[in-house]
């Protein structure tokens, strides 16, 4: 069945318009209860957390309604990052746990993501299940048996403490100067303490939520000020996290960035000089070609999966494999948490510094990236690439200039009327003519069909 709501990551849109809005949150709500409720003999417990977007109060409320109606229980975490909201879930035994974020979007945008009570992402059958329940009327529960709501006080210490319990218990942070840029987001008040605790010297930039500049100018999708900053203060290193706090991205003593094709590689070398990587790294079919030469050049195998860190994390339990991500920051490392986490993904490449003895800058020198252009063709309408002979011709025509140099990847949005056309190769001018040229055919393709 297709899901008429839920996308690769939840439920998400600018608020007030389509199904964000209060009154559909509050159904939403009620519906997740009703289903959960029949999977715990019309009982549950439901946490829900939010990142710092102003709207985040309004949902946040909307749902609370929608599973006490549903006789469901609630334990609110206040501002989390979306990975601490994973943890706590299972920590503390509820049967699922809600995120009220749209990640690295404005704050204008927000949405509703959800965690198994295994605090990993729900499953296509649980999610069907809800959508179901939305097509029904809304009912509540008698009085005796609507859901109680209370607040977590200690959320953010708990999860901080985990955070910390990721890398090995002697390791310290002492003398390493650090800049943390939190996008003004949730990770404002949780990750400084992390590395402070450990014993880094931490500026931070970013964090200072007012409800309106999440994202704005800062965090992983914004790194300038973060580069700039970095280099003023002669730091060892920036961090930077996205609005909620499962993306990352790092600077370099030097001020160059590091995306998460590079920290990927990084943690998975320093786990194989350990003996610790076990099986195959994933990362995605976007996922620069330099990565999975280096990788091979260690002795990695390396498999790519679908865009979405949902797809990387289902070919990791389908290899039985633990380590994967995406070039936009998303790192998963199933040996240490069960869901993409910035700080814990931070926190494992400045260990694999620590045990390396090296900087950032001289860790990633084993991983030299592709050139990759990226070319967004506007479409209307479906369109069937695979059944037009010119773009057929144009790809072999590409593959075979490129040949071992370098890839093509042909890609229709998920999200937007586009289709997107990437070239990665060793010449920089060589892939710049070649996406260009191919993304020319897209486009004629289109405007013909």
């Amino acid at each position: 069945m297709k899901r008429k709501y839920f996308g690769t990551d939840g439920i998400r849109g600018r608020v007030g318009a389509g199904v964000i809005t209060p009154e559909f949150i509050m159904k939403l709500g009620w519906a997740v209860g009703r289903v959960l409720g029949d999977d715990n003999n019309g009982r549950g417990k439901v946490l829900i957390g939010k990142d710092t977007r102003i709207s985040g109060y309004m949902f946040e409320s909307a749902l609370e309604a929608g599973l006490s109606a549903a006789g469901i229980d609630i334990l609110l975490l206040g501002p989390m990052p979306t990975p601490g909201i994973a943890y706590l879930t299972r920590t503390l035994h509820a049967n699922a746990g809600v995120v009220i974020s749209a990640s690295h979007n404005p704050f204008h945008d927000n949405g509703i993501k959800f965690f198994s009570a295994e605090g990993t992402k729900l499953s296509d059958e649980i999610e069907l299940a809800i959508e179901a329940e939305l097509e029904k009327d809304l009912t509540c529960v008698e009085s005796s048996l609507l859901g109680k709501a209370e607040r977590v006080d200690d959320a953010a210490g708990r999860y901080i403490e985990f955070c910390k319990s990721t890398v090995p218990l002697g390791m310290s942070l002492k003398g390493l100067n650090i800049v943390l840029d939190c996008a003004h987001g949730a990770t404002y008040h949780v990750a400084p303490c992390v590395f402070e605790e450990l014993g880094a010297t931490v500026s931070s930039i970013g964090a200072s939520p007012n409800g309106l500049n999440i994202n704005d100018g800062f965090g992983s999708t914004h790194p300038e000020v973060l580069i700039n900053t970095v280099l003023a203060k002669k730091a060892d290193i920036g961090i930077a996290l996205d609005g909620d706090g499962d993306r990352l991205l790092m600077v370099d003593h030097k001020g160059e960035l590091l995306d998460g094709d590079e920290l990927l590689y990084i943690i998975a070398e320093s786990r194989l000089k350990e003996e610790k990587l076990s099986g195959t790294v994933v990362g995605t079919v976007m996922s620069n070609l330099g990565l999975e030469r280096a990788l091979n050049n260690a002795g990695i195998d390396f498999k790519r999966a679908k865009v979405g860190d949902r797809y990387v994390m289902e070919v990791l339990k389908q290899g039985g494999w633990v380590l994967g991500g995406e070039g936009s920051g998303h790192i998963i490392c199933l040996d240490c948490t069960t869901t993409g986490d910035g700080i814990v993904s931070a926190l494992q490449v400045l260990y694999a510094m620590r045990y390396a003895d090296a900087t950032l800058n001289e860790l990633k020198s084993g991983m030299i990236k592709f050139p990759q252009k990226l070319v967004n063709v506007k479409v209307t309408g479906e369109v069937n690439l695979d059944q037009s002979e010119s773009v057929k011709k144009a790809v072999r025509n590409a593959e075979a200039r490129l040949g071992d140099r370098g890839r093509v990847l042909l890609r229709p949005s998920g999200t937007e009327p586009l289709v997107r056309v990437m070239v990665e190769g060793e010449d920089e001018y060589e892939v710049t003519a070649v996406v260009n040229q191919l993304a020319e055919v897209v486009r004629k393709e289109c405007i013909a069909g």
